[in-house]
C-alpha cells in the first residue's frame, strides 16, 4: 500500500507538470495502460486471500479513479489552452483587401429575369408564380385547347403516369400560361401580371432544350385593346435592349387562348455572327425576327377563370427568356445555358452586385 501511495503521488505530480497532450498520454499509458502500474496492482488481487483482497481492492480502485480523473481534468486544460493559442494566432485583419479567389456569378437567365421584373414593375405589373407540375385542366383545358389539340400530344408534353385528384392527367407545364388562370381565379379582375419561370417541352437541339424559360404577360381591365398590347411590348423592348430605334411588327396568327391573335417581330441587323436588335426590318441590311406570340384574351379563357368577358377584356403575350438573353448578350447556342461550364459562366455571368435598375440601365455590366 505504501508503494501504491508513492506511485500515485508521483503520477499526479507528473500529470500536473505535463505541458502537452503527448506527455499526458504517456502518463496515462504508464499508469492505466495494460502494463501500467495501476493495472499490475489490480492483477495482484487474485493472489491475495479474501481478507487482504477486501482491504486492497477499494484502495487500488480509488487510486485508479483519482489518476483517471486527474488525467481527464488536465486534458481539458491543455485542449482549452491549445484552442486559445490557435485562435490568437489565426486572427484576421478585416481591413485588409480580400483574397483574389474565384467568385461565383449570376447566371444570364437569372439576370434577365431580374431585368424583366424591373422593367414591368415600372409599368405596374406584379410578378406571379405557379407550380411547374400542373394538371391538364390548368395547362390546356382552361386555355381553350380541346382534346385533339396538337400541343397535348405525347411528343410535345411530358406526362406523369399518376392522375390528378379529379382524374385528369398530371404533366410538366408546357408554358407559364397556367399561372394566368390561377391568378385570375384567385384575384379576379382587374389584374396586371407577368409570369416568368421554367417550362418543359420535348425538344433538344441548338435552339431548343427540354427545359427552358418563358415569361407570360397578362392585363385584364375595362376597355383594353390591341393598341395597349403594342405599346406595352414596344416600351418593354426599348427598355430591355436599351435602344430607342426598336421597331415592332404585329402579324395575324392563331392561338386558342387569344382572339384575335398576333405574333410580334422586331427589326434586326446582322453584325458579324450575331444579330443586333434595332432599326426597321424593311430597311436595307435589316430583317424581321419573330420573338413571341400575343393577342386579346379569348372570352372562353376569361369564363374559365371566373372573369366576366362582357365587362372585362385584356391581352396576353409570351416570349422566351433564353431567346432574348441570347439576342441581348451575343450568345449563339442555347445548350450552353445548361452545361454548367465555369468558363462560359465566367464570361457571360454577372456580378451579384450588378442589380438591374432603370436609372442605371438594366443591362449594365460590371
Amino acid at each position: 500500500m505504501t508503494e501504491l501511495t508513492s506511485n500515485k503521488q508521483a503520477t499526479l505530480d507528473q500529470i500536473e507538470a505535463a505541458t502537452s497532450l503527448d506527455t499526458l498520454e504517456e502518463q496515462r499509458v504508464a499508469a492505466l495502460g495494460k502494463k501500467g502500474w495501476v493495472s499490475l496492482a489490480l492483477k495482484t488481487l487474485g493472489q491475495m486471500n479474501p481478507d487482504e483482497r477486501k482491504e486492497a481492492a477499494p484502495a487500488i480502485q480509488a487510486v485508479r479513479a483519482e489518476v483517471a480523473g486527474a488525467i481527464d481534468a488536465k486534458k481539458v486544460q491543455l485542449e482549452s489552452a491549445a484552442l486559445e493559442a490557435q485562435l490568437a494566432n489565426e486572427t484576421i485583419d478585416l481591413t485588409l483587401p480580400g483574397p483574389d479567389l474565384p467568385q461565383g456569378s449570376i447566371h444570364p437567365v437569372s439576370q434577365v429575369m431580374d431585368e424583366l421584373a424591373e422593367i414591368f414593375a415600372d409599368l405596374g405589373f406584379a410578378v406571379a408564380t405557379g407550380p411547374e407540375i400542373e394538371d391538364d385542366w390548368h395547362n390546356f383545358t382552361a386555355l381553350n385547347m380541346d382534346e385533339s389539340h396538337p400541343a397535348r400530344a405525347m411528343h410535345d408534353t411530358f406526362y406523369f403516369p399518376d392522375a390528378a385528384a379529379d382524374g385528369g392527367k398530371m404533366l410538366l407545364r408546357t408554358h407559364t400560361s397556367p399561372v394566368q388562370i390561377r391568378s385570375m381565379k384567385e384575384q379576379g379582375a382587374p389584374i396586371r401580371i407577368i409570369a416568368p419561370g421554367r417550362v418543359y417541352r420535348s425538344d433538344s437541339d441548338a435552339t431548343h432544350t427540354p427545359m427552358f424559360h418563358q415569361v407570360e404577360g397578362l392585363v385584364i381591365d375595362r376597355d383594353i385593346h390591341l393598341g395597349h398590347l403594342k405599346w406595352t411590348l414596344e416600351t418593354f423592348f426599348k427598355a430591355f435592349f436599351e435602344r430607342e430605334d426598336i421597331t415592332l411588327r404585329l402579324r395575324p396568327s392563331y392561338f386558342p387562348f387569344t382572339e384575335p391573335s398576333v405574333e410580334f417581330d422586331v427589326g434586326y441587323a446582322n453584325e458579324g455572327d450575331r444579330r443586333v436588335v434595332g432599326g426597321h426590318g424593311d430597311d436595307e441590311g435589316h430583317d424581321w425576327m419573330e420573338l413571341g406570340g400575343s393577342g386579346m384574351v379569348n372570352r372562353r379563357v376569361l369564363e374559365f377563370a371566373g372573369v366576366d368577358p362582357d365587362e372585362y377584356q385584356g391581352f396576353a403575350f409570351g416570349l422566351g427568356i433564353d431567346r432574348i438573353a441570347m439576342l441581348k448578350y451575343g450568345m449563339n447556342d442555347l445548350r450552353a445555358f445548361f452545361d454548367g461550364d465555369p468558363r462560359w459562366l465566367s464570361h457571360y455571368g454577372f456580378s451579384p452586385y450588378d442589380q438591374p435598375t432603370l436609372s442605371a440601365g438594366v443591362g449594365a455590366r460590371s
